[in-house]
């Protein structure tokens, strides 16, 4: 029986610190129902009653039931609703967040919700209840079960609401689950749920997620950087006092009356933030954030005058959410600044109703009722969700929707204009080819050239904010598989590969009559002497039921062309032999030629060397060179599935190869090795460092060039640096 392995003692210190605080009825048990009905002053006495009632319900189908946290069970569904009346939520969702566990711990359905309490409520608690299992051990349980959470948020998005309230309450008394499921669950919120609050706008709520799962998940870590926090705090706060005391005090010699306050960074950001940027501790406390919350729009924009006059502006630091919000509803204004002292500051500019949205993102609609601005921000939720539903559509199964999910919940919006003027919204990084992608399907599928501010530019280039994007296409524009190299959006990548998908079809059927009009040519016969009326049942034998998927089989490399030439041909002579693949002609290839050609990463041929193939399942033909060492025991294996090829005058493209560089040690000699290839108009793909001594370590080189004399260029090149002892290609 194996033996769970024990937590390292200084982490069992605050493994226990997380479970007493989890046990604590101010964490566990936070709500009653009078405490819970006392705060929805928002709500009609009738939408109360409501409440009650569904409270009553949940209470007698959880009777007998408790937490691990030893409370009664029903604490939890009244905390959860407690969370969303601090969201403002309507009753309705009030009382899904009631009922929110009961399909799944009672005898009650659907139908019983729906008949007592109304069909919206019980919509939302059936959505919930579906998404109640939602993570498994496999990966693909795991995709599979966030398709289920999109389809679920499509029908009404209050479903994730409650979802991610009770995700909440759950990680507030985290500490009273096993080793492994605080582990696994923390993770789970940190990679999904977290994003997802920050993709729909509710800062508050990501902001706790995130520190909770980050002290869940690395406590000794956290308790750190809070302590850490808690000490540079008191060495700010007379610095803090006296910048928002400035500005509020130059505020309203103008006459704007606003809130000034210092933003503090969650511990869980910051080690983001050190562990992304590779700073120190104290190189990111030494930014001092301040929020400005004005009563009027136009008010922001006067107080950032008054602010860019008190202190000096950072040039490029300045982005104007309020004309173009984020695509979560987020609207704010966001200058840099140099402060009293030289201290550098990042204000954010915004009104009330802005706070509210950028708080409790879509939520915020029940703070101002009154307002149209929830109509846009819900929009931009459901526009991200249809999205999803498109994603889900193109994947071509749940772990590729999964990573496209990844993708879309950690956006960085650049803004950019079409011909017309409309901006669209793209995440930072975005690549012309996205932003075709984003105009409609089709125009990114027969893309071919782009302009950029009436420039003609790569179609690999990446894009700025307030750039105007125009995209030239052609009828026979198609998708090329190097686009999967730059381009970010899901919606581009998804579509590529669907395009590319039926490419790789008819690719490999021009491949497969190449290699079995060669493979016929040993006895002077052809794919067009053949009579393929009379061969069904040697198509039956090979598992095809026509001429083009037996060419598709062929070109894959799921099936020899020796061996579909030998029983086609042995259908008018039985007694017909092997075909002889070194007897017929070498094989044409050219380096753009796609999905089917695929080039040996063991010896990296380039054009120039001299080549040989072989087919495999999967990957089609592939390239080697003549002289590699891992096609030995193919060699003595099966001789005859190895088969000449040859370069053709017109290759073109890059390709991968391997140099191994022997260098004296000494600090910058990576750096200066890699500027060189740049300069030599090599690329490198990667690069790794053997210590072989305490003066001489090895690097490994993986670069892409254009062929052999290129490659040569670059290795003259590379001996001429004096730290460099041997170079060699690394190739078998």
């Amino acid at each position: 029986m194996s033996r769970q392995r024990a937590e390292p003692s200084s982490q069992s210190f605050f493994v226990a610190q997380l479970a007493a605080h989890a046990k604590q009825t101010a964490v566990a048990a936070p709500a009653t129902i009078d405490t819970l009905t006392d705060s929805l002053t928002y709500l009609n006495e009738q939408e109360i009653a409501k409440v009650r009632a569904a409270h009553s319900y949940a209470t007698l189908a959880h009777e007998g039931q408790s937490r691990r946290t030893g409370h009664a069970y029903i604490t939890h569904p009244t905390a959860v609703a407690q969370i969303l009346a601090e969201m403002r939520m309507d009753h309705q969702t009030l009382m899904a967040a009631l009922l929110h566990d009961v399909i799944e711990d009672s005898s009650a359905s659907k139908q019983s919700l729906g008949e007592m309490f109304g069909e919206s409520v019980a919509e939302i608690v059936d959505g919930v209840s579906k998404l109640s299992k939602i993570f498994a051990n496999r990966d693909e349980a795991q995709a599979e079960n966030f398709q289920k959470m999109a389809l679920a948020m499509a029908k009404d998005i209050r479903v994730i609401l409650v979802k991610m309230a009770d995700r909440l309450h759950n990680m507030r008394t985290i500490g009273v689950m096993s080793s492994s499921q605080r582990k696994r669950i923390a993770k789970e919120t940190l990679d999904f749920y977290a994003p997802i609050a920050n993709r729909l706008g509710i800062h508050t709520m990501k902001s706790e997620l995130e520190d909770l799962g980050f002290k869940a998940l690395y406590p000794l870590r956290s308790d750190r950087i809070e302590r850490a926090v808690i000490s540079a705090r008191g060495n700010r706060r007379k610095l803090m006092e006296e910048i928002s005391s400035t500005m509020t005090a130059a505020l309203n010699r103008e006459g704007i009356s606003a809130e000034v306050v210092g933003r503090e960074k969650n511990a869980f950001s910051i080690y983001k933030k050190m562990k992304s940027k590779q700073k120190s501790f104290l190189e990111i406390m030494d930014v001092f954030g301040f929020r400005v919350v004005v009563d009027q729009p136009d008010a922001c924009y006067r107080a950032l005058g008054i602010v860019h006059n008190l202190y000096k502006p950072v040039a490029s630091r300045f982005k104007d959410y309020i004309a173009i919000p984020k695509v979560n509803g987020y609207q704010s204004l966001h200058t840099s600044l140099f402060g009293m002292h030289g201290v550098p500051i990042e204000v954010q500019i915004r009104t009330k109703q802005m706070e509210a949205v950028a708080e409790n993102g879509i939520a915020g609609h029940w703070l101002y009722k009154s307002d149209g601005d929830f109509d846009s921000n819900q929009q931009r939720a459901r526009q991200w969700i249809k999205d999803l539903m498109e994603l889900q559509r193109r994947a071509g199964n749940p772990l590729e929707f999964i990573e496209s999910l990844k993708i879309d919940l950690f956006p960085d919006e650049i803004y950019v204009f079409t011909p017309n003027g409309k901006i669209l919204e793209l995440p930072n990084g975005s690549s012309p080819v996205d932003f075709a992608y984003s105009v409609h399907t089709d125009v990114g599928n027969r893309c071919i050239a782009c302009r950029i501010d009436q420039k003609l530019a790569p179609l690999s280039q990446q894009l700025q904010s307030g750039q105007r994007v125009e995209i030239i296409t052609t009828e026979d524009g198609r998708p090329n598989p190097d686009w999967l190299t730059f381009t970010v959006t899901s919606r581009a990548r998804s579509a590529i590969r669907h395009e590319l998908k039926h490419q790789q079809q008819g690719e490999s059927v021009a491949l497969g009559r190449k290699l079995l009009n060669r493979a016929l040519g040993n006895a002077n016969k052809s794919i067009n002497d053949l009579d393929f009326r009379r061969l069904r049942k040697v198509f039956t034998e090979l598992g095809v039921r026509k001429l083009d998927e037996l060419l598709a089989a062929i070109g894959n490399g799921e099936l020899m062309a020796y061996v579909a030439a030998q029983k086609l041909l042995a259908v008018d002579n039985p007694d017909y032999a092997a075909v002889e693949v070194q007897g017929g002609g070498p094989i044409a290839i050219r380096g753009g030629e796609g999905l089917v050609i695929n080039y040996g990463k063991c010896c990296g041929p380039l054009p120039g060397d001299h080549i040989v193939g072989h087919m495999t399942a999967g990957k089609g033909f592939v390239v080697h060179i003549e002289t590699c060492t891992n096609l030995n025991e193919l060699r003595r294996r099966s001789a005859h599935e190895i088969i000449p090829a040859r370069w053709t005058s017109t290759t073109e493209g890059e390709f991968l190869t391997t140099l191994r560089v022997d260098v004296n040690r000494r600090k910058g000699i990576v750096a200066e090795i890699a500027a060189e290839v740049a300069a030599a108009d090599a690329g490198v793909d990667n690069i790794s460092v053997k210590e072989r001594s305490a003066e001489i370590s090895t690097l490994i080189i993986g670069t892409t060039v254009r062929n052999r004399s290129h490659l040569a260029r670059l290795m003259r090149k590379l001996r001429n640096i004096t730290s460099v002892i041997t170079l060699s290609r690394a190739n078998n």
